[in-house]
């Protein structure tokens, strides 16, 4: 498994590298991992001035205080792994470099800023998540979990985004742990409060309890059903859990209940220019929880 590592030396940054140094399966299996410093440019008058190979010894020198102590967590877990810095835009050279590596994960560190903040996640992990195309774990301010064997959450929905993310986790059972604990989680709509009005203009249920009932087992077995048989075909189990509601919100509040150490969605990207890169649910999902979130984009 190669995995990219961008760290900056921020407490986030911190947290996706102590999580990836939790991950005691993981590295058993020798994962590839390069941890990736980006320095800002220093502007061109600046470096006139002093130099340019003062500048270059100014950017190894504020590399080095991220690098060298990363490279020392993970050596200390057992992990080798190779560093180096690059001068640029923070996004646009995490994205250039999960490319040329052809990773198979980001981790990433970010912090939150609410639900009616633009940047949910942060600017440079917007960026990233609009601009490239590698699954992306996304890390908040969380402790990295005690055990190595995780409790994830898989949310369907019978899409071929759906499909993605379980095809992500049978691909890569290492990053979840030896015995993880898997659900697969499906919301449907709430048809209960659905009404029509009848000749008198009076607001009347659509549908019976009985109905409604029906609508939703009908809805979830068709989303879950795909899931179920990549999962069964791989011989691996998974709980399946319904949903009832806004689909961000049951999801971040369904996590946050049964303490689940990772939520994997499938999602499309709308591109930089767009406010919701990540998709509608996910978007949601991460502004109303602290879960740490694997996106995985269908290829």
């Amino acid at each position: 498994m190669r995995i990219l590592l961008p760290l900056d030396g921020s407490k986030y940054s911190r947290v996706a590298l102590d999580f990836v140094a939790s991950r005691s399966t993981l590295i058993g299996s020798e994962p590839q991992v390069e941890v990736l410093n980006v320095q800002l440019p220093v502007p061109v008058r600046a470096t006139q001035l002093v130099g340019k190979a003062h500048v270059r010894s100014y950017y190894t020198e504020e590399a080095d205080k991220v690098l060298k102590p990363a490279q020392a967590r993970l050596r200390k877990a057992g992990l080798e792994a190779a560093a180096r810095y690059v001068v640029g835009n923070p996004a646009e050279e995490i994205s250039s470099a999960a490319a040329k590596s052809k990773a198979d994960l980001i981790v990433i560190g970010s912090h939150g800023r609410g639900a009616l903040k633009g940047l949910l996640l942060g600017s440079v992990t917007n960026s990233v998540l609009a601009q490239s195309k590698a699954p992306v774990l996304i890390l908040r301010n969380r402790a990295a979990p005690p055990a190595d064997s995780l409790k994830v959450g898989i949310a369907v929905d019978g899409s071929k985004y759906g499909r993605a993310a379980i095809s992500y986790v049978l691909r890569h059972p290492q990053l979840f742990g030896a015995a993880p604990k898997l659900a697969l989680i499906h919301v449907v709509q709430d048809y209960a409060g659905a009404v029509m009005p009848d000749m008198a203009g009076i607001a009347l249920p659509a549908f019976t309890i009985e109905e409604v009932r029906s609508l939703q087992a009908k809805t979830f077995e068709k989303a879950v059903a795909p899931a179920r048989k990549l999962l069964a075909k791989a011989g691996v189990k998974a709980d399946e859990v319904c949903l009832v509601g806004n689909a961000g919100d049951e999801l971040a509040a369904y996590a946050k209940k049964k303490k689940l150490d990772l939520l994997v969605m499938g999602s499309h990207g709308y591109g930089a220019f767009k406010a919701a890169v990540m998709g509608s649910v996910a978007t949601r999902t991460a502004a109303t929880g602290d879960v740490p979130l694997l996106l995985i984009r269908h290829a």
